[in-house]
C-alpha cells in the first residue's frame, strides 16, 4: 500500500517535535475530535427537530387550506398564512405529485438551494393537486449560527485542552530533561549530581520514581567507585615501601643476566605503582594544573625528545600559543608516544597543527571498542595491539581533562592509529 506524503511528512514532523509539543498536539487533536464529533450530533438531531416541525406544520397548512378550498372553491392566501397555496403548481416536486395523485397525503423536504422549503400536497377533485409550500430560510439561518457557535465552543475547548496539556507537559519535560541532565553529569563523572525530589509530595508521580530510582543507583555507583578508588590508591601506596626496599636490594646484587631480569621487573613494578596511585589522584580529582601560555610547536620538539621514543616532528616551528601545564602535557605526549611505539608501527609522527597535536603510527590501529567506549585501565583492547596495562591512554585522558584539553582516538587511511590533542588556544 502506498503512504501518501502528506501522511509522511505528518509523521516526521511529529517525531521532530519535543514531548511537551507532542502532548498538546494528541491532547489538542483528541479535544478537537470530540468537539467535531459531538459538533455534527447536535448538529443532526437540531436538524430533525427543524424538520419534523416544519413537516408538521405544513401538513397542518395542508388541512386548513383544504377546508378553506372545499368550503369556498378558492384559495384564500389570508387563511393559509406562512405557506403558498397551489391547485397543481408548476413548481412542485414530481415525487410528491406521483404520491398525491396516488391518493396519499405526503411532505417532501427540500434544502437544496439558497431557497430551502418545505411541501406538503394531497389529491383534490380526482386528478388535481393541492400542494402548500413553506419556506425554511429563518430555519436554515438558525441551524447556520448554531454551527457557528458550535464551531466557536470547539475552537474554545481545543485551545484550553492545548494549553493544558502544554503546561502539563511542560512540568514533565522539565523533571525529566533535569533528570537526563543529571544522568549525564554522573557519566561525565560528576558523581555528587543527585535530580532530587520533583512533584507535590504524597502523590502518585511516576517522574519522581524514576528520579528517585536514578539518585539511588548514583549513590549506590558513588560507594562503590569510591571504595574501588580507595583500595587503588591503597594498594599502591601500600606497594611503594616494599617496592623501593627490592630496588635497593636489586641495586646490590652482582652483574648477570639474573640481576638484569630482578632490576628490569622490579622496574616494571615501580612504573605500574606510580601510575595506579596517579590514577587515583586523577579520579578523586585532587590534581590542579599550574596553566601557562607556551608556542605549542617548540614544546611539542622537546618533549618529544625527552620521552626518548623515536618519531618524526612536523610542525615543531608552529608558534601557535596555547594555555597548557608543561608538566601535565609532557606525561599525555610521552604516554601517547610510548603507546604509539608499542603497540603499533613504524614510523611514528607527531604532527602540531595551530592548537593540535596529533601522535600517529603505521600499526594495525585503535580496536573498535575502544574508539567506541573510550579508554579502560588493564583493557588494552587487542591482542594485535600488544601487551600493556591500558592505564597509560588512562591517564592521558585524565590529565588532559585536568588542563582543559581533549583527547580524540582514531584510526585513519590506509591504516595506523592517531591520537589527536587538542588544547586550549591561548
Amino acid at each position: 500500500m502506498r503512504v501518501k506524503p502528506g501522511l509522511i511528512r505528518c509523521r516526521h514532523l511529529l517525531r521532530a517535535l519535543g514531548l511537551r509539543w507532542k502532548i498538546s498536539a494528541l491532547l489538542a487533536a483528541g479535544c478537537s475530535l470530540v468537539a467535531v464529533t459531538i459538533g455534527v450530533l447536535i448538529h443532526d438531531a437540531r436538524a430533525r427537530q427543524v424538520a419534523e416541525a416544519a413537516r408538521e406544520s405544513a401538513v397542518a397548512q395542508l388541512i386548513r387550506v383544504r377546508q378553506v378550498y372545499e368550503l369556498t372553491g378558492r384559495l384564500d392566501d389570508d387563511k393559509v398564512g406562512e405557506a403558498d397555496a397551489w391547485i397543481d403548481c408548476p413548481g412542485l416536486p414530481e415525487p410528491l405529485r406521483r404520491a398525491a395523485l396516488a391518493g396519499q397525503r405526503t411532505t417532501y423536504l427540500d434544502l437544496s438551494g439558497s431557497d430551502p422549503a418545505v411541501w406538503a400536497a394531497r389529491p383534490v377533485g380526482g386528478d388535481h393537486v393541492l400542494s402548500v409550500r413553506r419556506s425554511l430560510a429563518g430555519e436554515q439561518a438558525e441551524l447556520a449560527d448554531l454551527d457557528k457557535q458550535l464551531a466557536a465552543s470547539g475552537a474554545g475547548v481545543v485551545t484550553l485542552a492545548a494549553v493544558g496539556g502544554a503546561l502539563l507537559a511542560s512540568r514533565l519535560s522539565k523533571d525529566l530533561r533535569t533528570a537526563a541532565e543529571t544522568a549525564r553529569r554522573i557519566s561525565e563523572g560528576e558523581l555528587e549530581a543527585r535530580i532530587g525530589a520533583s512533584g507535590v509530595p504524597g502523590t502518585r508521580n511516576e517522574v519522581a520514581e524514576l528520579s528517585s530510582a536514578v539518585d539511588t543507583m548514583a549513590a549506590s555507583l558513588q560507594q562503590r567507585l569510591e571504595a574501588e578508588q580507595r583500595f587503588t590508591a591503597d594498594v599502591a601506596h601500600e606497594l611503594r615501601t616494599p617496592l623501593t626496599g627490592l630496588h635497593t636490594a636489586a641495586e646490590l646484587l652482582p652483574a648477570g643476566r639474573p640481576t638484569e631480569l630482578v632490576r628490569d621487573r622490579v622496574a616494571a613494578l615501580r612504573t605500574l605503582t606510580e601510575d595506579l596511585l596517579e590514577v587515583a589522584r586523577l579520579d578523586a580529582r585532587r590534581e590542579e594544573a599550574q596553566l601557562a601560555v607556551h608556542a605549542l610547536g617548540p614544546l611539542v620538539a622537546t618533549i618529544t625528545r625527552r620521552a626518548g621514543v623515536a618519531a618524526e616532528v612536523v610542525g615543531a616551528d608552529c608558534p601557535a600559543p596555547v594555555r597548557t601545564d608543561v608538566r601535565r602535557l609532557e606525561r599525555i605526549l610521552t604516554n601517547l608516544l610510548v603507546n604509539a611505539r608499542r603497540h603499533g608501527g613504524d614510523p611514528v609522527t607527531v604532527m602540531v597543527y595551530g592548537n593540535t597535536v596529533t601522535v600517529r603510527d603505521c600499526g594495525p590501529g585503535f580496536p573498535a571498542k575502544l574508539l567506541r567506549e573510550g579508554p579502560q585501565r588493564f583493557l588494552t583492547g587487542a591482542t594485535e595491539r600488544g601487551q600493556g596495562t591500558g592505564l597509560g591512554l588512562t591517564i592521558a585522558f585524565g590529565q588532559a581533562q585536568v588542563i582543559g584539553a581533549r583527547v580524540t582516538l582514531s584510526n585513519p587511511a590506509p591504516a595506523g592509529a592517531a591520537a589527536t590533542v587538542t588544547l586550549p588556544a591561548g
